[in-house]
């Protein structure tokens, strides 16, 4: 079976330089003001009628350059368009004047940022006026139910901090790049979340214990789904881990078994250490000379007097050394 190549035409930027709008501004202003005045000039001295032409050909080339008119504001960028072709991309910010005829696309180039798991509702707009109701808006992002390495079912969400630096591609290459970036964060979230345990033990890299390496596993991901749409991602962290609901009572249970026994183990390591010591100071001080039986019941008690979790009450033998 034969495959078909697929190639894909990527659309570089290119930088735009328009004109200044403020040199072109008083010539816009001359043609229609100056046609008007012609005109008028014209009808009332009931000349030659070539000059009321051309009276009305200045008034349309004036209205027209009006809408080559442009101001881009900082971090902003209009996209130029010459009848579905692309011409380039002005990026400095403002007041300049293109050929009226140009398809003049917003493009904000500022750092944005979103909650993976929102929902971005559309404009709504009144079908009989075209007025619109409400604007486009994004809802709080909520936390994703995903399975983890070991198959616990945890809820996990990130914040990812992105701007475009790439208007072609961002316009021409996909669809909606804010949907599609929203999209594949989603993505590269859940497939991070199923490659690593929610936590481990045996200094492995899990989603808890490594927040930092995850963070950086999480923004190199998404980087990769989106070098085609003209987007870098500055950050991306995990902004809730938790497990699921219905099992997050069961974990927590184990956590706190595990740590009881992480410290009943350490109270023994030094309990036996203590007796150790004992012994050897009574031993090498001559104070008792204990036979293997009374060795035996003097570890016993002190191991019992220091595991215990509760204050011990102290027996005084009142009688021999063996009553």
């Amino acid at each position: 079976m034969s495959h078909a190549n697929i190639t894909t035409n990527i659309i570089d930027e290119k930088r735009y330089t328009p004109k200044s709008g403020w040199f072109i501004l008083p010539i816009t202003f001359g043609l229609f003001f100056g046609g008007i005045a012609l005109f008028v000039a014209t009808v009332t001295t009931f000349q030659h009628p070539l000059p009321g032409i051309s009276a009305v050909v200045m008034f349309i080339c004036g209205i027209i350059s009006f809408f080559g008119f442009m101001a881009i504001a900082p971090n902003d960028s209009r996209v130029l368009l010459l009848f579905g072709d692309y011409k380039g991309t002005a990026r400095e910010s403002g007041f300049y004047w293109v050929n009226p005829f140009f398809s003049k696309k917003k493009l904000s180039l500022r750092i944005r940022n979103f909650e993976t798991g929102s929902l971005v509702h559309p404009e709504e707009k009144n079908p009989a006026t075209g007025q619109v109701i409400r604007k486009k808006s994004r809802s709080s992002g909520k936390p994703s139910k995903v399975n983890d390495r070991d198959g616990n079912p945890i809820e996990i969400s990130a914040v990812v901090v992105w701007k475009v630096v790439n208007t072609a591609e961002a316009l021409f290459e996909v669809n909606d790049y804010e949907d599609y970036i929203s999209v594949q964060s989603e993505s590269a979230l859940r497939n991070l979340a199923s490659r690593h345990p929610y936590d481990c033990e045996d200094h492995e890299l899990s989603l808890r214990g490594s927040i930092t390496e995850v963070c950086v596993q999480l923004q190199q991901d998404i980087q990769e789904r989106l070098d085609q749409a003209g987007i870098e991602i500055l950050e991306a962290r995990i902004s809730h881990l938790a497990y699921a609901p219905e099992i997050a009572s069961a974990m927590l249970q184990r956590q706190q078994a595990g740590a009881v026994v992480a410290a009943r183990t350490k109270i023994v390591d030094g309990a036996v250490g203590m007796v150790e010591l004992a012994l050897d100071q009574l031993k090498n001080k001559g104070i008792i000379d204990l036979d293997d039986e009374r060795r035996a019941a003097m570890v016993s008690n002190l191991l019992v007097v220091l595991c215990s979790d509760r204050h011990t009450q102290p027996v005084i033998n009142t009688g021999s050394l063996y009553q």
